[in-house]
């Protein structure tokens, strides 16, 4: 069953819209938001309903205060940047459900926007609970979900919510997760390249067996890449290495070899013999990785071989970066890479999380094709999994 997005209900005139939206935002400590890209993201969607005098009731978590009402944790910061973006007051609700919210919504005029308290207040959010779930819905007629970045959660605003509404509905910014997503795995223009990068070979074993059967090219960087290389009888020092994982790691390799996929693992690195942004610090070929130092970064010589392999690539998945970019010692990877994607002729798609930033910070932002807002989600994609909240998208969008 295919998805229903927000513009084929057939009268959003003067409806009380509940949508769900990500405004996990990061904060500085005075609780002003640094990075607003996910509140932005779903500005078409809101001024979408808008323009047909919707009245909009938005619905999200921001940190992670476990079931208890903490104030550091308050929607206030988000409520405050929507109100600037759209250039219209954005009510902060007291509360996400209860008779004080009730009045609110049942007060609201066409064209009104009225912030939800945080959902993660409540415990009944993350258990899925179908009580909470009747609350948030209660006096509302449509539900939108445009909170990717989520849908992999079976939480009550993304799953159990659905069964209380008539007309269950996806956004736009969901419309451009899905379509570019399919773009990539589904029907890719090829050849197709995988870049894995980041910490653990642990999170992201279920995506490299699902890539070892869809891609033509993989490339690894970051820590993961050293329990492969250890797998392959390297030594690497102090590198990061999951120990437990390296047999894994090498039929991981062997089976991509034997799909005929390419397989790309860094040649030399950026080492440190501490894991500070102090640290004295070389360049050495995997080969000569010294006893006692750790490998933070990749290489010159790798940054050239990565690029190469990228040449002829018409479509590149992105999630992980190449080394500890939050130290500028161990940044120039990640940020050499950014470059040789954004000016490769590919469709580009860039996995959520570090990789964002990473991409933010080398200012290619507008050379990537599409960027998730999804980090979590993004990667159970690529796992081939269905996540719940796109599941009852599709069970319940013809109901």
């Amino acid at each position: 069953m295919a998805i229903r997005y927000i513009d084929e209900i057939e009268d959003l005139r003067e409806k009380k819209v509940f949508m769900r939206v990500d405004f996990n935002v990061p904060l500085d400590e005075n609780q002003n938001i640094t990075e607003d890209t996910r509140i932005r993201a779903v500005l078409p969607t809101i001024n979408y309903a808008l323009d047909f005098n919707a009245k909009v009731i938005l619905a999200s978590h921001l940190g992670r205060p476990k079931g208890e009402r903490k104030p550091k944790y308050s929607m206030a910061p988000a409520a405050k940047r929507l109100s600037r973006l759209l250039g219209k007051e954005v009510t902060l609700a007291p509360d996400c459900i209860g008779d004080d919210v009730e009045k609110i919504i049942n007060a609201m005029k066409p064209g009104d926007v009225v912030m939800l308290e945080n959902l993660r207040f409540y415990p009944g959010e993350e258990k899925n609970d179908e009580n909470f779930a009747r609350a948030l819905a209660d006096n509302c007629d449509i539900y939108v979900n445009d909170a990717f970045a989520v849908s992999h959660r079976a939480h009550a605003s993304v799953e159990a919510i659905t069964k209380f509404f008539p007309d269950v509905v996806a956004g736009f910014l969901m419309k451009n997760e899905m379509n570019y997503f399919e773009k990539a795995m589904k029907n890719p223009i090829r050849p197709l390249v995988a870049i894995l990068g980041g910490a653990k070979v642990s999170g992201k074993l279920e995506v490299l067996e699902n890539l070892c059967t869809k891609v033509d090219k993989i490339i690894i960087g970051g820590g993961m890449a050293f329990t492969f290389l250890k797998a392959l009888g390297y030594n690497v020092g102090k590198s990061l290495v999951e120990e437990d994982l390296i047999e894994t790691a090498r039929k991981t390799y062997n089976k991509a070899r034997e799909n005929g996929i390419k397989f790309y693992l860094p040649v030399d690195c950026v080492v440190a013999d501490q894991f500070n942004p102090e640290a004295e610090t070389k360049v050495t070929t995997i080969q000569e990785i010294p006893e006692g130092w750790m490998a933070l970064d990749i290489g010159p010589a790798t940054v050239t071989l990565f690029a190469e392999a990228l040449q002829n690539a018409k479509t590149i998945i992105w999630n992980g970066p190449m080394g500890v970019f939050e130290m500028d010692a161990f940044s120039r990877g990640t940020f050499a890479m950014v470059s040789a994607v954004a000016n490769s002729y590919a469709l580009t798609i860039v996995g959520g999380g570090d990789t964002d930033v990473a991409v933010h910070r080398a200012g290619e932002y507008a050379k990537i094709s599409y960027i998730s807002t999804g980090g979590g989600a993004f990667l159970e994609l690529l796992e081939g999994k269905k996540l719940p909240g796109i599941k009852v998208l599709e069970e319940n969008g013809t109901k």
